[in-house]
Parts: C-alpha cells; structure tokens; sequence
C-alpha cells in the first residue's frame, strides 16, 4: 500500500471519528434553545445528552467483536448509513422523547464505526513509529472534537435551528462512505468469531441503571428507593456480565487483559481524561451562556482553546513514545491537565486572558493523556485481539463522558437547588428549582422586577455549583495523577528486577 494511500485512510477514519465525539458535545451550545423549544424537563436534558454516550459504551464491545467477524470495512460503512439516517431523524424531532430516541439511533451506527476507525488503522500503519503517529492523530481528533463540538454548534446556530447540529452530519458522511468503497480496502475476516450479544445488553443494562440511580439520587424529589433498586439491579447485571467472561471460551472482553498494568493505566486515563473534558464542557458552555450571557457561537470560540492545544499536542506526544516511559507520560499529562484547571479557577473572577491561559494547558494535557492511552492501549494487547483492544478503549471514552455528564451534571443539579435563594414573597413552580434553564424560563412570564430578581439568584446559585463541581474535577486529575505515578515506578522497579 503507497504512503499516501495509507495517510488518505487515516483521513477517513478520522473523518468519521470527528462525527462521533462532536456528537457528543455539539448539542452543549445547543441546549438551552432546544430545552425552551422543545420544553424539555432537567431530567430530559440530561437523557437527550446522555443517551448517546451510556448506549454506544454499551454496545462497543460487541461491535468490536462483530468488526472481527464480519470485516472492519464493512461495519464501519453500515455504521455510517445509521448515523446518517438517525441524524435526519434528530434534526426533525418534535418531542423530547423521539429526540432520545434518535440519539440512541445515533449511538447504534457511532459503536459500530469506532472500534474499526483504530482496527483499520492498526492493520493500515505497520511500522511503529507511524502507528505511533497515527494513533497520536486519532487520539487528538478524539480530544479536540469533542471541544470542536461546542463551536461548531455555536457557528450553526448564529444562523440556524437547533436541528441544523445533526443536519451538518450527512455531507460527511456522504462524503466519507464514497471515500470508504474508494479507498478502504476489505481485511481478512474471522467468521468464526463468536458474536455475543447477551454480554453487550448485560453490560449496557448495567451501565445505564448505575448512571441512571445517579441521576435519580441527585434529582429535586428524586426516590431513594428506586435509585437504590436501580443501582443493586446494576451492579448485579455487572457480576453477571464478569462471571460470563471468565467462562467463555471466546470472551465479549478478555479481562486477562487488565492483568497487564500498562493496559489498565491506559483504560483509567481514558475514563479519568474524558470523565474531566465532558463533564466540564457540559457545565461550562451552559454557564457562559445563561450566566455570562454569551451567544451559542461566543461560548463555542471562548472554549476553542482546548480542542486547539489537543489538536497539536497529541500528535507531538504520539511521536515522543518510543522516548520517555508511558506510564511517567500519563502522570505528566494528568498533572498538566489539573494544573491547567485549577489556573482556570483562580482566575474564575478575573482575567478572561487567565482563564483561557487556564483552559488551554487543560487542552494540551487532555490532549497528551488521549493520546497515551490509545497507544499503550493498542500495543499491549495481542494483534488478533486488536478489535476487542479497539472497543474496550472506546468504552472507556465512552464510559469516562458518560459517567462525567451523569455525575458532574447531576452533583451540579444538586449543587444549584441546594444554594437557589428563591425573592421572598415569590411564589414559583417546583420546577424552578431543577435548573437555571426552567428558571429563566418561568422569568420570562414574570414582570421585570421580579423576573431580574429571580434570575440573579438562578445565575448565583448556578456559578457555586460550577465552582464545586469544577473544583472537583481538579482534585481528581491532581489524585489520579500521583496515582500512575506510583503506578510507574513500581512497575519500572519490577521490570528491572526480572
């Protein structure tokens, strides 16, 4: 295959990719006009948000193995057509509900074409260092689409509906499926592999009950009860989901695989970094919005900084692998990551320039951190092992943006109804205290004394659950980075010891 060839490919899938995390984080602009158009509750919100990512981290696994099975070319165009078709469903939508139901639609085409975006690469660069590079490439596409997301919603919306942020989806992919037959050529497939759907409904019944017993705990008026049922039938579906791959012959996921210390370290970063990159995108693009007053496009360039800094570190740190330990990496860059953050806090109330300053070395670590962990990922595991490798990487992108949206927007929720000073004399709906969407909503028909008076204490209430949650995020980046350090050095000192 001609080098350039080779580079052409990369483009594809890292085309489709672009799709997929952006997916993720380009309803954030969008939200507060979807939820005043659509009337969409809090609860509402964050399922229209969260769906997509607690869906696709369940269904990974098996679209990985099914990649294996029937060849990475295929699933990966069949992947595209159902994205396409879910994204003009989307854009369309009437109801809340039927817009869940599209982004689960959604989820179903992004976790058939991710596990083979890294498997087409994978078996694509067969020298290390340009796998290296690639797999730098893929990992910054990872990171910083996620933050392009915010801005491309904000450009749309200047001039557009909301819907207009799925409508953008199908010149791509048009787009990306004539390259695909062009270019893509078909591997070496397994039909004997085994496809195990019950494992992949196991583990996604699993995950959506945990993060669904979160959301409920947290919510005003929530029912313990049900959030407690729903976390034991959870946690129970993820005993039954491990003992299953102990006794299969050919496993949904090997878990032998985790026994490998660098493979492990590499599956936290990756739920630790994409836990901290979504889980702050999702408060932060609404707070410059409904408390700074910004427009959908202004909030978008104001966090432009840190897909930027993603875009050109990982790349760089996928070329510095072969030189410095992996581990000393991943605790480098978490640790530039908080350090970044926790700048972005200090100057929370005072310099714009600080806070981007801030924002911008958190991109540049987060960056750094993808990046490592979709290497060490995809080398320590055994080449016919790549698919599964591939999806239990994406699971934990997955898995890290839905856990850091389910938990940091719910604690934020809580957070707000908890510090929201209602004007004395002032009688309103209970709603009012799920969010500042729904307050800012009820203003609207309130006389403009009063509706000034309740906003302020809505925007008060919302910037000390901002400075909480955020600060949160910093202590773990700062926690999880002491931890892969000692990680390394114990596991540099074994190795020099055998």
């Amino acid at each position: 295959m001609s080098n350039l060839k080779r580079w052409i490919i990369l483009g594809i899938v890292s085309s489709a990719l672009l799709l997929i995390v952006m997916d993720m984080t380009i309803l954030y602009t969008a939200l507060p006009n979807l939820t005043h158009d659509l009337a969409a509750s809090a609860s509402e919100k964050l399922w229209i948000v969260n769906g997509y990512s607690l869906v696709m981290a369940g269904l990974l696994p098996a679209m990985g193995t099914l990649g294996d099975r029937l060849g990475y070319k295929k699933i990966f165009i069949w992947g595209l057509v159902v994205f396409g078709i879910a994204s003009l469903i989307a854009a369309f939508s009437p109801t809340p509900a039927i817009l869940v139901i599209s982004r689960v639609l959604l989820a179903v085409g992004a976790s058939m074409m991710m596990p083979a975006t890294l498997s087409i690469i994978r078996i694509t660069f067969s020298d290390p260092k340009e796998l290296a590079l690639a797999l730098g490439v893929w990992a910054s596409v990872s990171a910083g689409g996620a933050g392009l997301g915010p801005i491309v919603g904000g450009l749309l919306l200047e001039r557009f509906e909301w819907g207009s942020v799925f409508l953008i989806n199908i010149p791509i992919v048009i787009l990306a499926l004539i390259l695909t037959f062009l270019y893509i050529p078909m591997h070496k497939v397994n039909k004997d592999k085994k496809w195990d759907l019950i494992s992949s409904l196991q583990i996604m019944v699993s995950l959506v009950l945990i993060v669904f017993s979160i959301k409920e705990i947290t919510r005003r008026e929530g029912s313990a009860v049900l959030a407690i049922m729903c976390a034991i039938i959870g946690v129970i579906a993820l005993i039954v989901f491990i003992r299953r791959q102990l006794k299969q012959s050919e496993p949904l996921i090997d878990l032998m695989l985790f026994k490998n210390k660098r493979f492990s370290a590499a599956f936290i970063t990756a739920v630790i970094a994409s836990f901290s990159q979504l889980g702050l995108q999702y408060v932060l693009t609404q707070r410059l919005q409904l408390v700074e007053g910004m427009t959908p496009l202004q909030a978008g360039l104001f966090t432009l900084c840190i897909p930027i800094a993603s875009l050109i570190v990982g790349p760089l740190t996928g070329l510095m692998m072969h030189r410095i330990d992996p581990l000393r990496l991943k605790s480098t860059a978490l640790l530039v990551a908080g350090i970044g953050l926790a700048t972005y806090i200090l100057q929370f109330d005072s310099s714009t320039i600080g806070q981007i300053v801030g924002l911008t070395i958190l991109g540049a670590g987060l960056g750094a951190a993808m990046t490592t962990a979709s290497h060490s990922t995809m080398s320590n595991a055994p080449a016919e092992k790549a698919g599964m490798a591939a999806s239990i990487e994406e699971v934990a992108f997955e898995l890290g943006g839905a856990s850091g949206i389910a938990i940091i927007g719910s604690l934020s929720g809580l957070v707000y109804t908890l510090s929201l000073k209602i004007p004395e004399n002032m009688q309103v709906p209970a709603s009012v205290r799920d969010s500042i969407d729904e307050a800012k909503l009820f203003a609207e028909s309130l006389p403009q004394g009063a509706a000034e008076s309740l906003t302020n204490a809505a925007r008060t209430a919302f910037d000390s659950s901002f400075f909480i949650v955020v600060s949160a995020i910093t202590v773990i980046l700062f926690i999880t980075s002491i931890a892969m350090f000692i990680t390394g050095a114990r596991q540099r000192r074994l190795e020099k010891l055998s």
